[in-house]
Formats: structure tokens, sequence, C-alpha cells
């Protein structure tokens, strides 16, 4: 029982608000919601939202008003509550569907956006074992993550549910998709696989802590610790909940603290470009790969087919400058000579394209355009992308293909 569209804006039914209202409360009373007070206010404000049609208002600095009482001129870059809030209930979400067992409707929070999604599924649909995929050829075992070419079947004939519900449903398979195909590329089916998901650390030399009995009263103490940039945090949570949701075995690896032994393992995802020692060592070999002049004021994604030009540049001044510039991201799929492994790159020349290659990962709407660029055989094959996204105001844009190169 899909709603209603009517061009850009979706209606819902009485009925609908209803079903959506029962599933919110089922999973707020859940434990990975009821324990927060956080959580539960953010969750139920967008939905609520979504239903009465006010969905395009969900943006962050309106939900830092909204849901978190910050006055309405304040520096969503310094206070990142809402994407903080947001990437870890898209976590918990995927959680709760994965120890719900059968349901009818699933509530999800896609990456990039604060506007819910409402899935009516038909009972034959709730499990995720062998789920139809949104590109032809592929079907993936719901637990080993093992994957093997399969003949193409056409969707069944479903009057209940809309195309675009379908491929709602479809995005958690997204990153899984991206790393099929694998038989073609020698990936040893014989036994479940366990992806390395290889994050960027930074080096922190201060924390700022709060008075217990004046919580407004901010200390900035001397401390050396590792750190996740809230950007790069947002395409880590959001890849490794697809795969808490398909029930894939999966590590988290901090990029220094990731040896060459570990990446030998299996198979591996490697976060962020310059901040990410594994992402530069890997694109060396690559046509696309990353490159910088000597003062680091000047960072840009070349083709290495056409030396010396540089088409996809970041000028750091700018960037400093005006938070307003144009970022690029690469998107690899390949097997690694160094680790004999498949491997997937998500990575940006600054935090904003790793935010847009996450986003193009975990969006299926964005295999729409990957299959109309590809060649017939694009899913035996390797394949990189060079992506870019307008940053306005620190925020990422949507991601565009720029270039496609399958080998």
């Amino acid at each position: 029982m899909p709603p209603l569209t009517m061009s850009a804006e979706i209606v819902y039914t009485e009925e609908q608000k209803a079903e959506v209202s029962r599933q919110l409360e089922r999973m707020l009373g859940n434990a990975h919601f009821s324990h927060s007070k956080r959580f539960p206010s953010f969750l139920r404000f967008i939905v609520v939202e979504e239903l009465e049609g006010r969905g395009d208002q969900l943006k962050e600095r309106t939900l830092g008003i909204e849901v978190f009482g910050r006055e309405a001129g304040y520096d969503t870059n310094s206070d990142p509550i809402v994407r903080v809030t947001a990437a870890e209930i898209r976590k918990r979400i995927a959680q709760y569907y994965q120890e719900a067992g059968e349901f009818e409707l699933r509530i999800s929070l896609p990456a990039g956006s604060y506007v819910p999604h409402f899935d009516w599924l038909r009972p034959a649909e709730h499990t995720f074992a062998q789920p139809i995929l949104p590109m032809p050829g592929i079907e993936l075992a719901a637990v080993s993550g093992d994957v093997e070419p399969a003949p193409t079947k056409p969707l069944p004939a479903d009057h209940s549910t809309s195309p675009n519900a379908r491929w709602r449903r479809f995005a958690a398979a997204g990153i899984l998709l991206f790393i099929a195909a694998v038989a073609g590329l020698g990936w040893v089916r014989s036994r479940p696989s366990t992806f390395d998901v290889c994050f960027p650390q930074n080096k922190i030399n201060s924390i700022t802590l709060r008075d217990a009995s004046d919580p407004a009263s901010q200390h900035r103490l001397d401390e050396q610790m590792d750190g996740v940039i809230v950007d790069d945090l947002q395409p880590l949570v959001s890849l490794s909940g697809l795969l808490d949701m398909r029930h894939q075995n999966y590590v988290l690896r901090g990029e220094d603290t990731s040896s060459l032994t570990d990446l030998r393992a299996g198979p591996g995802i490697f976060i962020g470009a310059f901040d990410n020692a594994w992402t530069l060592r890997m694109t060396r070999g690559l046509r696309f790969r990353f490159g910088n002049d000597a003062d680091m004021k000047h960072f840009w994604i070349e083709d290495t087919k056409s030396p010396g030009s540089q088409h996809w540049t970041i000028d750091r001044n700018q960037q400093e400058a005006t938070n307003n510039y144009r970022d690029y991201a690469i998107v690899a799929r390949f097997r690694d000579p160094n680790t004999g492994k498949l491997a997937v790159i998500a990575a940006g020349i600054a935090r904003g394209g790793t935010v847009a290659a996450g986003e193009f990962l975990t969006q299926p709407g964005n295999w729409e355009a990957v299959k109309s660029l590809a060649p017939r055989d694009w899913d035996n094959r390797n394949m990189e992308f060079v992506l870019s996204t307008e940053i306005i105001d620190g925020r990422s844009g949507p991601p565009k293909v720029e270039a496609t190169y399958f080998w």
C-alpha cells in the first residue's frame, strides 16, 4: 500500500499515517532507542514532519533548532549534533530491523538526507535472503556474503509496491552490489568472508570539556588522542550499517592500526584519501589517482592516460576562505595486487567528497547512472569512477559522475 505521489510530493492516507505511527512506537520501545532521550525525539520529529507533508523542510539547521534547542544562527560546522545523531540513528535502525524478523512496514533514514522513507513490504518480501537486486545478473547469499552470477529474473507483478519503493528497499544491497561479481574476479566462495573497513584517524592535541556545575562553561585541555572527523564518520556509519543489515561480518580498523597482514585476510573497504595512507597506496596503480603539490595547497585527481592534466582540482586557499567549492572523489572496486583481495574505495579529496562517495555507494538511484555508462559485462570487471559534488557552506550536495573506467 504505497503512498500517493503528486509530482515531487508524497501524500499519505490517514491509515498509512496510523501504520507508520504504530511502527515508530514499536521501534522507539526497542532497547536500541528506549535508553536514549535524543534518538527518540529526533526520529519522532522527522517522521511526523514527513507524514504531515513538511519533509522538504528537514534541514540540518532546522533540526538543530527544533529538536535540540539551538539558537537560530548556531554554527553547524562546530556543532554537528544533527549529523552525528542522524548517523547513529541509521545504524540503530539497521540493527533493529536485523533483529526484528518479519515486518510489513520499514522506516528508514537514507544516508545524506534527514527525510525518512516508509516502505510497505509484502509478507513474501520480508526476508533479506536472495533479494532481487537493481542490476541484472547478481544474487547474494544472505549470511555468507558470497556472490554468484545468476540469470536475470523479471520483477514479479506487484500492484501494491511502487517502483520507487522497490528501489528504496534495494538500497540495503547497494554496497554489496558494488562488491558483487567476485566470482568473476576469483574470490573463493568456499567460506564466508569478513570485510575490513579501514577508516581515517586524525591526531588530536586537545579536548574541550564542560564544567559539571556550569555546563555552559567550557575548558580546553591538552590531551593526545586519535579521533574521527564527523564527515568521515558519516560514510563509515552508512557503509557499516548496510553490512550489518546484510548480516555480513566486518571489522573496523583505524588507518594507522591496519597492517598488510590484516588487509590480506579478506576484502576491504577504504574510506578517505589524504588522511588514509592505505587508500593512497592502493590507488597509485589505478587510472584515476590522487595528487598534490609540495606545499599541500593544491590537491587533485589525475587521469594517468592524460599526463599533466588536472581537471579535478581543489585550491586549499579557496576552500578555507569561502567554504564553497567543488570537491571530487574516487569510488572504485578492484582486486588489489598488494593484498590479493577485493578492495572498495570511497574517498574524496576533501571531506565533502568522501561524504558524497559514501552517498554514491548507498543510494540505489546512482546505480542507474552506472548502468547507463557501463559496458555489458560491467559486473565482472574492475571499475573506477570520478565523482564531483558542490560544497556549499561546508555541506556536500549530491554526487555526479565525471568519468568512468572499466578493465
